[in-house]
């Protein structure tokens, strides 16, 4: 239903007047969410627009390789950083957009320094070296929106580096255990930080942690079925099951509550408990594919309905705990 049409339509049945129309509107709540878009438009088209003027520096860089000399780049790039970074010590609106300016200039510089000198380093390193040199700008500014930003450059950084350090081709090793629990531990530990009290304190808001949880929850998901379909089943089945079953105790019973985040790890556990009792049948009978998958389904649609059931169960509660609070 349109709101403010629904509005509209009632003032005109009834006929009321100027006052009374802005009465209603105040008891709909319409004065505060046109107070929260005017208050976060600006700043969301301010950071749009600095995400394409730095992606549209490192495009052109890119796209006139041959027209610029090394010097000429490396002049533009490094220009380009300096400014925005000293844009951002003045109050003001453009702080923001010119810190995610600054974020996407460094590493636009790592990538072209590492294209041009061939230095041999890792993809991971630039990544964590990016991510490093960007920490000040976080802590600077205090802003959810750039940590989120941030976030991206670290994780990325976390998953290539497990991609370089993991045994070539798709079986698992004992020498990958450490490898796993670090990679894992990195991304934990990131999606901590970003998370209340810690995230709080940074400046990270809820998008942060969004973004961080997210993330760490690919990671150990993604490990986790790589571990499933070894033969026999390795230990990143087991151990990221555990970890996606823990972060989803831990969000059920944090007093932050977010459904959106509950609800995404839910999802991952059940894809894996599902995954699990998929292999599981097929190893006991490679003939019966038929009754398998009528089981799967049925344990499917049990399985998807408990944890919606139990994920709505906690949010009904934390919304009538806010309100006798």
């Amino acid at each position: 239903m349109d709101l403010p049409l629904a509005l509209h339509e009632l003032a005109a049945r009834h006929r009321l007047d100027a006052p009374a129309l802005r009465r209603l509107g105040q008891l709909a709540g319409l004065e505060q969410a046109h107070e929260a878009l005017s208050r976060w438009l600006p700043r969301g088209v301010a950071a749009l627009a600095a995400v394409l003027l730095g992606s549209g520096l490192v495009f052109w860089v890119a796209a006139n390789w041959d027209l610029l000399g090394r010097v000429g780049q490396f002049a533009l790039l490094q220009a380009a950083v300096v400014l925005a970074i000293g844009a951002t010590l003045w109050r003001g609106l453009q702080r923001l957009p010119a810190a995610l300016l600054a974020l996407l200039g460094i590493g636009g510089l790592f990538a072209y320094f590492g294209q041009t000198y061939q230095t041999g380093a890792d993809a991971w390193q630039l990544f964590a070296l990016w991510a490093a040199l960007a920490v000040p700008l976080g802590l600077a500014l205090r802003s959810d929106l750039l940590w989120s930003a941030w976030v991206l450059v670290a994780m990325t950084a976390i998953a290539l580096w497990l991609q370089a350090h993991i045994s070539p081709g798709f079986e698992t090793q004992a020498r990958d255990l450490p490898i796993w629990l670090t990679g894992w531990s990195g991304a934990v530990l990131l999606a901590v930080l970003m998370s209340p009290p810690i995230g709080g304190r940074l400046g990270a808001g809820k998008r942060a942690r969004r973004v961080a949880v997210a993330f760490a929850t690919v990671l150990v998901a993604g490990g986790a079925l790589f571990g499933l379909f070894q033969s026999p089943v390795a230990w990143p089945y087991p151990i990221g099951l555990l970890l996606l079953a823990a972060a989803a105790a831990q969000l059920y019973r944090a007093r932050s509550f977010d459904l959106a985040l509950l609800g995404f790890v839910a999802l991952a556990l059940d894809v894996l408990l599902l995954a699990g009792l998929s292999r599981g049948l097929y190893q006991m009978d490679e003939r019966n594919v038929i009754s398998q998958m009528l089981l799967i389904t049925v344990a499917s649609a049990l399985l998807l309905s408990l944890t919606v059931k139990l994920v709505l169960q906690r949010a009904r509660a934390v919304q009538q705990e806010s309100h006798h609070v």
